[in-house]
């Protein structure tokens, strides 16, 4: 309860502070009004209302600016000191409410309405009292910032009201808390007030001391580990001991002294070893230094092998190791005259292109051998993260470097035979475009200075040989396919298959399934009839399979039947593999009408496809079939188009159009076809079908047609020309254009098989169609 009465009293604001009331404070004025408001009291009757500013900023406040409740204090002393301001001690007498203005000049003069605090003697006031006391020793105990004799002051203190007041003037609490202590008229409630703030005070404070513990009990901890380091390595240093990480920085530092490093990336490294050394055994960026320091020297910076440029050897390697492949072999020799005279030519990036099985892998370490290099391969198919060619940065969680510096460690010379397997089986995804990365790679102007993310210092890789291989040249972006050197190795004749298997492959086979030469013979024909009846392919990977059959087939009648040889002919070559799995060759039994043999070129090699055409009664309309692409059924428009324009002249009824339905059938059907060196080949069998002239089954042909009849060049003649030569076709119609193309092919297949040379539709049916209308 507090009683109430009315007086008017001249007005001091004061600027972030607040008087309770029984407080005793020095305060300093300076503000004009604030002067004359105390010299108005000291005239009258010492009384002044002090009450706080809401914003410190401002420099002469009214009345508005500031709390309408505040402190009737008493003025004791006043004195002037030398700048013009006043020092004056006031005491706090009762709370009091501004109720209005009654003269503002020379300083604010107001009504105010004063609240004197009544004692009371009831036991929840005794008992709010106790509570609030106990809370208060509690915080003293806790915040070290108050004496004890504080506490021994208000202890003695009766009106519970009081108390509240001294004690809030002791907390450490912002202007407006105590603003809001000093609004609260009622005394128990601000009693329970200051039981609150001091109960969360209290938390507070020991929340602190458990952290200030705990930050006290880890700095102990790391002192004495320091400590105990600093000892050891006293300890080691007396004994003359090298362990420890004293011993390990210096082992370190040798290594990098004699790792041949370059001077910008030894400087690198001897600035790491400076962090390694400082940073604890135990922290997280201790392991990731190390392992970057163990990259910089587990990589080659200068040492490499020399080569050895006796051409002759190397001619004798690659023949002895690989039938055939001429131009391969060529241009590896080409490259090792041009390093015996110069020495110094930038390693040639090669790619050799062709179909699965032909030996690509297995050339690249041959030259390798040939040239006295390390090899060393890395496989890119499937890979669609641009980090796995460049790295990962240091800042990841389980950094490593790219493909090519692990593969460089692994070679462990700066001048090895890198072999880049399948780089035609690249993709890309939101993670980058991993073709994009090895274009520096492989760009002899710009790998001198290749930068992984791990390692982050320029690597040479300019002496280094890059051979990549692909089986498919259309996957391989544009730009870095400018920037190599493409070879392209087609597959092989029967008779360059039959010396593989007789040289390479069946010894080895025999040799990896325990037999010896007098245990097994296998004659050629015998050889010969497993490439012809039961492979079909451009390499000799499956031919390798049935072979490894034969050989295990052989042990097992060499073990159960005590059999002391086993001979492998023609005629028991099915009792070892079975009956025959393919038909030689793909030409046609006999001639026939509405059929004609195309040459096809596929990723695996080439191929040969037999294109049918079948007239029935109707109106013209055209049906392909066979799962053809579009530039296929384009080029069988075009051939139909041709045949009615040249219908007279042929010899085909002009109005066939209106009288038969024309459906053109490329098996097998299941198999997708697109491409347009079919043209000729549609065009001669739907001629045939109309005529009634039968297509000779021993002739091929490939070549694009347009709507004038001519007959353009195409691709892959080398490909197509060997399945040709393999289903037994005795002749072979090619573009007059790609006559340049027939150096590539093998000189067994130009002994069998003859080459034609057109120009124009008219020339192919002139060759193609035999015989009279039937």
């Amino acid at each position: 309860m507090a009683r109430k009465k009315e007086m008017v009293v001249p007005l001091l604001p004061l600027r972030g502070l607040l008087v309770f009331p029984t407080m005793v404070l020095h305060l300093d004025v300076g503000r004009e009004k604030s002067i004359q408001a105390l010299e108005k009291a000291m005239v009258e009757d010492h009384t002044v209302l002090l009450t706080s500013q809401k914003d410190v900023s401002i420099d002469e406040p009214n009345v508005e600016d500031l709390y309408e409740m505040g402190t009737l204090a008493r003025v004791k002393q006043l004195l002037k000191l030398p700048n013009g301001t006043f020092r004056v001690l006031v005491e706090g007498i009762a709370r009091a409410k501004m109720l209005e203005t009654v003269d503002d000049d020379p300083c604010f003069t107001v009504k105010a309405e004063i609240f004197l605090d009544r004692a009371t003697k009831d036991l929840e006031d005794e008992a709010l009292k106790r509570t609030m006391l106990e809370y208060f020793e509690q915080y003293i105990h806790l915040s070290k910032k108050l004496s004890n004799d504080i506490f021994a002051s208000i202890a003695d203190i009766d009106e519970p009201g009081r108390m509240a007041d001294i004690i809030a003037s002791h907390l450490p609490l912002k202007l407006e808390g105590k603003q809001e202590i000093l609004e609260t008229v009622d005394i128990k409630e601000r009693v329970h007030k200051i039981i609150r703030i001091l109960h969360n005070e209290k938390e507070v404070l020991q929340l602190e001391k458990k952290i200030s513990m705990r930050v006290k009990q880890s700095m102990e901890r790391t002192q004495k580990e320091y400590y105990l380091r600093e000892q050891m390595k006293a300890i080691q240093k007396e004994l003359g001991e090298k362990e420890g990480k004293t011993g390990e920085i210096e082992t370190l530092k040798e290594k990098i002294e004699a790792a041949g490093m370059p001077e910008h990336v030894k400087t690198t490294a001897l600035k790491e070893l400076d962090r390694y050394e400082k940073v604890p055994a135990t922290s997280a960026e201790s392991a990731v230094i190390r392992n970057y320091l163990d990259w910089l020297l587990a990589l080659p910076w200068t040492k490499q092998t020399e080569d050895i440029h006796d051409i002759k050897r190397a001619e004798a390697i690659l023949h002895e190791e690989h039938y055939g492949l001429e131009k391969v072999k060529e241009r590896v020799l080409e490259y090792l005259a041009v390093q015996q005279l110069t020495k110094s030519l930038k390693g040639p990036i090669l790619c050799l292109a062709g179909p699965p099985g032909v030996g690509k892998t297995s050339l690249a370490r041959s030259i390798a051998k040939s040239l006295n290099r390390n090899f060393v391969r890395v496989s890119l198919g499937g890979v669609r993260d641009e980090s796995e060619i460049r790295g990962h940065r240091r800042t990841y969680v389980g950094a490593m470097p790219g493909r090519i510096i692990q593969g460089m460690k692994k070679a462990g010379t700066i001048n090895p035979v890198f072999l880049l397997d399948e780089i035609d089986k690249m993709s890309n995804d939101f993670r980058g475009d991993p073709s994009a990365a090895l274009l520096e790679v492989l760009d002899p102007e710009q790998n001198h200075a290749f930068s992984d993310h791990y390692i982050e210092e320029p690597y040479d890789l300019s002496k280094v040989m890059f051979i990549a291989t692909a089986n498919n040249l259309a996957t391989i972006p544009r730009p870095l396919l400018d920037r190599m050197e493409i070879i392209t190795i087609s597959g092989y004749t029967e008779v360059e298959k039959l010396h593989i298997a007789k040289q390479h492959l069946l010894p080895k086979q025999m040799s990896e399934h325990g037999l010896k030469k007098a245990s097994l013979q296998m004659r050629d024909e015998a050889i010969l009839h497993v490439i012809r009846y039961y492979t079909r392919e451009a390499g000799v990977r499956e031919l390798e399979r049935q072979l490894a059959s034969i050989c295990r087939k052989a042990a097992r009648l060499l073990v159960s039947e005590e059999k002391k040889r086993v001979v492998i002919t023609e005629k028991n070559l099915e009792e070892f593999l079975g009956k025959r799995k393919y038909r030689y060759g793909q030409a046609e039994l006999q001639d026939q009408i509405g059929v004609a043999t195309g040459l096809a070129y596929t990723p695996f090699g080439g191929d040969t496809l037999s294109i049918e055409v079948s007239l029935s009664p109707g109106k013209g309309k055209l049906v392909l079939t066979g799962k053809l692409g579009d530039v296929m059924k384009e080029s069988a428009q075009a051939a139909f188009s041709y045949v009615r324009s040249r219908a007279e002249d042929l010899g085909i009824e002009p109005d066939f159009y209106e009288k038969y339905d024309i459906h053109i059938h490329v098996p097998e059907g299941a198999i997708p076809k697109d491409g347009p060196s079919a043209g000729i080949t549609m065009a001669t069998a739907l001629i045939s079908a109309l005529t009634g002239r039968p297509v000779s089954r021993f002739v091929g042909m490939t070549g694009e047609i347009t709507l004038r009849g001519r007959v353009l060049p195409i691709g892959g003649v080398k490909e197509k020309t060997l399945s040709a030569h393999r289903a037994g076709l005795k002749k072979i119609i090619l573009p007059k254009e790609n006559e340049k193309d027939l150096e590539d092919i093998p000189e067994i297949v130009k002994k069998d098989v003859q080459f034609i040379l057109v120009s124009h539709l008219d020339e192919v049916l002139q060759h193609a169609l035999v015989g009279e209308k039937g």
